[in-house]
């Protein structure tokens, strides 16, 4: 029998519908592609185990892929980033089976992985790779076989284990960390069935990496803390395209950006865009507030919160709350209190107050509601198109990480830029002739 999910409220289920409606106004590329679906049907008796971010935006990607035929269950892939109206609204308005709890524990949180994975999907869709750590550690018997044919369409029931019909064969990943250990996972040769890394293709992190968590993590910092960030020290710890995308919003607002940064090139880059750029040292003693953006662990450490100002703010964009070293910091503090919602001051030995927000988790989900849905409009075409490509060309893949093909990421940037009303330049004939050859030049 059909599974029900887990959410926390069902009378939130009318707003979350409400506010899903609001974000699938700015979600036109997606839109484009869930009419061709309803006709098609490309997932037809397909199962997809999502741990996404449970927001409105994540709503209309799940509910495009059951446009599409597939049946999705969803859970969370951080504990704190769930919209509980949107989990509601899901379970109940849509019938899509969604375990996420805002504020859930850490035992609650792998409980509901382990749900997702307990219908036995054909396909996995990731954000962070929390989702596919746990079926290699926990339930590799879930994962299909080299060779085993795929289950054929419409051939199953909504619930069956994925070993009775082959068993998981292909996946996506969102984010820039859940490559990174599945790049791991790969180079360790554990990775056991292919994986499209959606964060690599080009309209994803120039602009949801950059533009969407520049926008929104900056909005999640002014939610928690009112605080006016014009001629504050800002300091930007990582400059990958999430740190230059926040760096140039603080700057856009009039504070002064300081950029800490470990590649000499990603260095020199924040150099030339006008900012300061130190060690974390040096930084420690400068910054009114300081937000993490670099995917690794504690590089805001001890030492850091010695040197810090009175009133420091620390705020973490990255995706694991690892990045500021909570332990250390919760160890100096003689006293803590809830300064404000989502806002714990933490007094040190001295007398000093530092401030950390969202628990040290997403920033921008966490105190705020992520990315607007103009730019997850593009990332999440990606996710659906590359899922479609997978149950057809890409079918059959050996296990790995792999790119967003071109042609797909092209075709969502042209989406996109018909969406907005735009015209794309056309190359003559004689130009493309030109570009192609090696026999012109000095005129």
């Amino acid at each position: 029998m059909p599974v029900a999910g887990d959410f926390a409220n069902p009378a939130l289920a009318p707003e979350g519908e409400r506010r899903i409606i609001w974000a699938w106004a700015d979600m036109p590329v997606l839109a484009s592609i869930r009419r061709r679906w309803a006709a098609e049907k490309p997932l037809r008796g397909l199962s997809i185990g999502a741990c996404l971010h449970v927001t409105t935006e994540t709503a209309n990607l799940l509910l495009t892929l059951k446009e599409g035929g597939a049946e999705v269950v969803l859970c969370a892939s951080n504990p704190l980033s769930t919209q509980d109206d949107v989990a509601a609204a899901l379970s109940l308005t849509h019938g899509l089976p969604t375990f996420a709890i805002r504020g859930e524990d850490k035992d609650t949180y792998y409980r509901h992985i382990d749900a997702v994975l307990g219908v036995g999907p054909d396909f996995t869709m990731d954000d962070g790779a929390d989702l596919v750590s746990a079926l290699h550690q926990n339930h590799p018997e879930l994962i299909a076989q080299p060779g085993a044919p795929p289950a054929a369409a419409g051939s199953r029931a909504s619930v069956l284990p994925a070993a009775a019909v082959g068993g998981v064969r292909a996946g996506t990943e969102e984010t820039t960390t859940g490559v990174v250990r599945l790049r791991a996972m790969a180079a360790a040769g554990v990775l056991r069935y292919p994986i499209v890394a959606i964060n690599d293709a080009p309209t994803k992190h120039l602009f949801d990496n950059r533009y969407g968590t520049g926008q929104s993590a900056i909005d999640g910092i002014l939610r928690a803390t009112n605080r006016l960030l014009a001629g504050a020290a800002f300091v930007v710890v990582g400059y990958g395209w999430v740190g230059r995308g926040i760096a140039a919003r603080a700057d856009g607002m009039g504070a002064r950006v300081v950029v800490v940064e470990s590649d000499p090139l990603r260095a020199l880059e924040a150099v030339m865009d006008g900012f300061h750029v130190t060690d974390m040292d040096e930084a420690a003693a400068l910054g009114n507030l300081f937000v993490t953006a670099t995917g690794d662990l504690n590089v805001i450490d001890r030492r850091h919160f010695e040197r810090m100002r009175d009133g420091a703010l620390l705020a973490n964009a990255g995706h694991f709350n690892v990045e500021i070293n909570l332990p250390a910091l919760a160890s100096l503090a003689t006293a803590t209190r809830e300064a404000r919602e989502g806002v714990r001051e933490h007094t040190l030995a001295d007398g000093r107050r530092l401030y950390l927000l969202a628990e040290g988790r997403l920033v921008n989900l966490a105190a705020a509601e992520g990315h607007p849905a103009a730019v997850m409009d593009m990332s999440f075409a990606n996710q659906a198109l590359v899922l479609e490509w997978l149950t057809g060309e890409g079918a059959g893949l050996a296990p790995g990480v792999y790119p967003v093909p071109e042609a797909i990421d092209r075709e969502v940037a042209a989406l996109k830029l018909e969406s907005l009303g735009l015209k794309l330049q056309k190359l003559t004939a004689e130009q493309r002739r030109y570009l192609e050859s090696w026999e012109s030049g000095t005129v």
